[in-house]
């Protein structure tokens, strides 16, 4: 049996997203990595058990997470145009459980990644 196979398919599934990554996610990482904002750490396409229901577990994978401050920081291309309501409520599901989101469109990444960067610092400064 391959390493693969005994995985979780939430980790699985957060490790192929690592890997085809965003160019826009690749430039938010770059920012976010190694410390560099505050020196607080940033985990990337990142698992997280948000409420068990049914018995079952509901995970949500978040684009970047800083576990210290709770704070999800996602990253919003064109398909979350079409899935306003699955975001809203896996925003909702992220709250109850402790966290804060922020979300950022991708032109705003793209074209003002210097003001991006300074709104989820003033999260940090809290």
């Amino acid at each position: 049996m391959t390493l693969s196979k005994r995985l979780p398919i939430q980790i699985e599934f957060a490790r192929e997203l690592r890997k085809n990554q965003t160019v826009l996610e690749k430039l938010m990482w770059a920012n976010l990595r190694n410390r560099k904002l505050f020196g607080f750490k940033f985990l990337r396409q990142h698992p997280m058990l948000v409420k068990k229901e049914l018995n079952r577990n509901v995970f949500y994978i978040a684009d970047f997470y800083c576990a210290e401050k709770k704070l999800v920081v996602e990253i919003d291309g064109g398909i979350h145009e079409n899935q306003k309501d699955y975001d809203e409520a896996r925003d909702l599901a992220m709250k109850e459980y402790g966290l804060e989101v922020m979300r950022f469109k991708n032109e705003m990444v793209e074209k003002n990644m210097s003001w991006v960067l300074e709104e989820i610092r003033k999260y940090l400064r809290k």
